[in-house]
């Protein structure tokens, strides 16, 4: 009897970045999960759920393992293409800012995996750790699906997680986020396009404290040339590309929208463009700076940062 199909996802990243919190995402969603895994033991693994007609199966695997890792690609790239064993596999690689890192284990007083050097008795220092694990997990990051945590709360993350790997009606997933250029760009993006010339609703006081999920600000951005034609730039620029990022085997890619304050015009067109998309592609929106708002800034005067 063939081995029945599997939805394998493997939770990655570096140490701090919430790759706990993504397991009880994947928990909640009907994934058996595993953390920890040695990646000698993945194939064996994998056969003991098929056998079980497992269905979906989360694993986390880090730096835990540091030995082992070196391997891991060649076997994942193997378990993909093993003729018997058919698994559709998700990498997922949670990632966050290295000031982001520090804070989050200085508040903890946890130790880092890495703080003690395998030469000797010698302990790194906490950033000398956090650059050496990204050196080992940097061929993983590359071919994964990459989640930027440093600014976003456990809360969303469980989102996105849920978003992302939840039911897809199609092979590629499109990833709209808007974010704002102050506080840097997304660690996660594919493709990352530069909003901040068009006309900003910032500067009408009764726009301001609105989002470009606001009706008047919608309404206000679609009236101005500059932000249809940057619209359809952006749209050109996807429409050419993506079959063939799908044909390379992404499954995922983010495009990422900025403006000053990731209020107004990156979420417009944000929103705007998995509208045009969504037809053809399984689409998620994302908005990086209002959503970590405690409270809607079109219903209170506090949350008007620059657009």
């Amino acid at each position: 009897m063939d081995a029945p199909p599997i939805e394998l996802v493997l939770i990655t990243g570096m140490s701090g970045s919430g790759k706990s919190v993504a397991l009880t995402a994947l928990e909640d969603l009907g994934f058996y999960c595993v953390d920890n895994l040695p990646p000698e033991l993945l194939d064996a693994f994998i056969a003991l759920e098929q056998s079980h007609r497992a269905e979906r199966v989360a694993i986390a695997m880090d730096v835990r393992s540091a030995r082992s890792l070196p391997g891991l690609p060649a076997r994942l790239d193997a378990l993909r293409h093993h003729p018997g064993r058919p698994v559709h596999l998700t990498t997922l690689f949670l990632d966050a800012a290295t000031d982001a890192l520090v804070r989050r284990f200085s508040e903890t007083r946890r130790r880092h995996p890495l703080s003690l050097k395998q030469s000797d008795d010698q302990r790194r220092a906490l950033t000398e750790a956090i650059e050496h694990e990204r050196e080992l997990l940097a061929e993983l990051r590359e071919h994964a699906l990459v989640l930027d945590t440093s600014i976003i709360r456990p809360a969303q993350l469980r989102s996105h997680i849920k978003e992302l790997l939840g039911t897809t009606s199609s092979p590629l997933t499109l990833v709209f986020e808007s974010f704002a250029f102050k506080r840097g760009i997304p660690t996660d993006a594919d493709f990352v396009f530069d909003v901040r010339m068009l006309p900003n609703p910032h500067y009408d006081p009764q726009l301001r404290p609105l989002t470009g999920r606001d009706a008047p600000v919608a309404d206000y951005l679609a009236s101005q040339a500059g932000v249809a034609r940057m619209a359809d730039h952006i749209t050109g620029f996807l429409e050419h590309w993506l079959p063939q990022m799908l044909e390379d085997h992404r499954s995922y890619v983010t495009v990422a929208i900025g403006c000053t304050g990731g209020q107004h015009r990156s979420v417009y067109l944000s929103e705007l463009l998995a509208k045009r998309f969504a037809a053809d592609w399984t689409t998620r929106i994302r908005h990086r700076e209002i959503e970590a708002w405690p409270t809607p800034p079109s219903r209170s005067a506090e949350g008007s940062a620059t657009a």
